[in-house]
């Protein structure tokens, strides 16, 4: 810390004066600069969190497209095929013909 201390005293700057002012100077936009990045509302770490989330909800989107895509297949093979609608209806509604003996394990 001594040394930073050191940096601000002009009356050590000697022969290296247009060293430490430019030292000086670097030190204050380099200040500057991390309280841009992340201090500041709009920062750089937001930017960040924002790229996560897109990716995130992308993915979702994909997945949701893939659901529906599915669905649809599904909703076409139900409407076309009276055979897939009704092991359907066995399956999932617990629906029988008349006669049938229906055992539900949970």
């Amino acid at each position: 810390m001594g040394k930073f201390l050191d940096l601000w005293d002009k009356k050590k700057d000697g022969s290296r004066k247009e060293l430490r002012s430019f030292e000086r100077t670097m030190t204050i936009a380099l200040a500057i600069a991390v309280i841009f990045i992340f201090a500041k509302k709009d920062n750089v770490v937001r930017w960040v969190e924002a790229g996560f989330t897109i990716r995130r909800q992308n993915r979702e989107i994909e997945m949701n497209a893939k659901q529906i895509e599915q669905m649809q297949r599904t909703l076409e093979n139900l409407t076309t095929n009276r055979d897939s609608l009704e092991k359907f209806a066995r399956e999932r509604y617990h629906f029988a013909k008349k006669g049938d003996d229906i055992y539900l394990i949970p």
